[in-house]
């Protein structure tokens, strides 16, 4: 380890020091988060200017750096799991009528699929609109060797059928899927939740003190998952000063310049679905600004880390603490919304590459028939996404693969890839709290007086 590597980590530790400041003098935990990540684009930027993205010094200081972002995502990633589980369970224990269970599950996962349908559509008219075409995309070594393991990976999802599909998210071994070791973990944990919270409603019905014995447990349980949880979550801007660094410092800004172009196409996109979601709040009589103020610290978060699943805390804590979403709701909500109907990565992304390679196989992407199909087949593929980096490569093979399609052009935009996971992992965390406020409002549950009120800070967090 060499001079610089160890100045460079004495400069974050003094940046660390700097958070932990404002913390003892009680400034508020969005500014906290707003100030690490500045801080992180400014260092990174540092870094970019005096070294450059792959020498020995950056590798070296971003490995240091990951003990700190890195191991801040592995902390919210070790707390999912439980968190799903005995929220799913938790909700169960508080619903008023057993026959809102439906409602519930079926408003949220409409919710998602109809924002990801539009999402997918926006997408289409982005790729469109910025005249994106597969053969102007250049390919690399490294580009072309991930274009061939996608071609490898393809051959395992296509010798998949639907029903094979449908029978992986049911968990065959939940202390298995605890573990999070399928890609489908997360959506066969909110499976054995259910089941465990339906046998709960039936001896509730029947044995009345054994329910109540039980649902004691379950609360107990509930405040400790979630005292953890709020220790966790004390260290966001922490992790998202390290992670910011980490990003901006190793990014290969030559690259991202030659795909500036899809870049662009991208953002546009997601920030054009994230418009979307601002307008059902204003159809639902929500005030858009109201929620930009409250969820920008979450959404912040989700940007920086790039992974829904580690978000998942704190979209809980936001829905209940700032929106008003009642518990049982949010619950559903952030769970399903981890591996259903993402908007970002299951949505646009999968979207907008179909259109590029439709050319290619003498189909015009702007006919009816195809945007019909490929809509209807990128709501289909948005079941079980992992949400976790690489979820968008996995849905996207899903929906190239059913249209026949070539893979590889998604290996091509490995260079620009973490950069546009960003924004689809924020949308994605967005679609997954518009859901639960629909959800709330449409059955008259939202408490409007926690949405519209004025705090800065979720309670328990600060």
């Amino acid at each position: 380890m060499n001079f610089y590597v160890i100045l460079n980590i004495i400069i974050l530790l003094i940046l660390l020091g700097v958070l932990s400041y404002m913390q003892k003098r009680h400034v508020s935990f969005s500014k906290r988060v707003f100030t690490g990540l500045g801080l992180g684009i400014v260092f990174g930027v540092v870094l970019q200017l005096i070294y450059e993205p792959s020498s020995e010094t950056i590798t070296v200081t971003n490995d240091w750096f990951s003990l700190i972002g890195s191991g801040y995502v592995k902390l919210l990633q070790m707390i999912v799991m439980p968190l799903v589980l005995v929220s799913i369970i938790s909700a169960f224990t508080k619903l008023e009528k057993s026959a809102n269970l439906g409602k519930i599950s079926g408003l949220v996962i409409g919710t998602l699929l109809l924002t990801t349908a539009i999402s997918a559509a926006i997408g289409i008219a982005s790729a469109t609109g910025f005249d994106l075409k597969a053969i102007d995309v250049t390919a690399g070594d490294a580009e072309t060797l991930r274009g061939q393991e996608l071609e490898a990976t393809l051959g395992e999802v296509e010798s998949t059928t639907i029903p094979q599909k449908i029978l992986g998210f049911l968990p065959a071994n939940p202390f298995l899927d605890l573990t999070g070791a399928r890609s489908t973990s997360t959506i066969a944990v909110v499976i054995f939740a259910a089941f465990i919270g339906v046998a709960f409603l039936g001896i509730k019905r029947k044995n009345p003190e054994q329910a109540e014995f039980f649902r004691k447990m379950v609360d107990a349980v509930h405040s400790i998952v979630m005292r953890i949880v709020t220790l966790v979550l004390r260290l966001t801007p922490y992790g998202i000063l390290a992670l910011m660094t980490k990003t901006v410092a190793g990014s290969n800004f030559d690259a991202i310049v030659k795909l500036g172009k899809f870049v662009i196409a991208s953002y546009v996109a997601l920030i054009a679905m994230f418009i979307v979601h601002l307008i059902i709040l204003a159809i639902l009589g929500l005030s858009p600004k109201q929620y930009i103020k409250k969820v920008l610290p979450v959404l912040t978060f989700a940007f920086t880390s790039r992974t829904s699943a580690g978000t998942m805390p704190l979209n809980i804590e936001a829905q209940k603490n700032k929106l008003g979403v009642p518990e049982s709701i949010a619950n559903f909500s952030a769970s399903f919304g981890v591996s259903i109907g993402q908007n970002g990565c299951a949505g646009i992304y999968p979207a907008m590459l179909a259109v590029m390679i439709a050319p290619t196989q003498g189909i015009n992407p702007l006919s009816p028939s195809f945007i019909a199909t490929l809509i209807i087949v990128v709501m289909i593929s948005s079941f079980g996404v992992a949400g976790v980096g690489g979820g968008a490569t996995f849905a996207t093979l899903i929906v190239l693969s059913t249209l026949n399609f070539p893979v590889a052009l998604a290996g091509v935009l490995i260079s620009v890839e973490p950069l546009i996971d960003m924004g689809r992992t924020a949308l994605n965390v967005s679609g997954s709290m518009i859901s639960g406020v629909v959800t709330s409002k449409t059955l008259g549950e939202l408490d409007t007086k926690t949405y519209n009120d004025n705090k800065e800070d979720i309670e328990s967090i600060a």
